[in-house]
């Protein structure tokens, strides 16, 4: 796992970058918490619905990445 100096705007999987905002629990989790974390932060869930983000995407791409690390902050 990349450290945070490290972190990468790239594609991601949904679960893995959960992984990276909450390393301490399970996968499964994790994907809830950051999908409530991305649906409850308006303008962020308007900006990736712009990018054809929607509910049961499992693949973010490197701009969807780059939005919620704008709006959530470095893992």
């Amino acid at each position: 796992m990349e450290t945070m100096n490290e972190f990468a705007i790239r594609t991601y999987g949904l679960q893995e970058l959960a992984q990276y905002y909450f390393p301490n629990i399970q996968g499964n989790s994790a994907t809830q918490q950051l999908k409530k974390w991305i649906r409850y932060n308006e303008e962020l869930c308007k900006e990736l619905k712009g990018t054809g983000y929607k509910p049961g995407v499992r693949l973010l791409t490197p701009r969807q990445v780059e939005l919620i690390v704008h709006h959530l902050g470095l893992p």
